[in-house]
């Protein structure tokens, strides 16, 4: 294991706390997801597979921020 590839399951993992699915169901996806692309040997493949864990960071770091907006609207503006 790269440490490119260490350095996305930590941050992944730490992004996980906060999943709406509960944490550990988060960390077996990952695990799963992660041990399903240890065969790879290629370095394109492995590349691609970092550049879809970004990807993938980015979405769950909007999702966040979003339930962050979401909440901060509904305390302080009336619907």
């Amino acid at each position: 294991m790269s440490q490119q590839s260490r350095t996305l399951y930590k941050t992944m993992l730490h992004l996980g706390k906060d999943y709406p699915g509960g944490y550990p169901y988060f960390r077996n996806k990952l695990k799963n997801a992660f041990m399903k692309n240890s065969a790879l040997k290629d370095q394109k493949e492995i590349d691609s597979a970092i550049a879809r864990g970004e990807f993938v960071i980015k979405e769950l770091e909007a999702l966040y921020m979003l339930r962050k907006y979401r909440a901060l609207k509904k305390r302080y503006y009336e619907e």
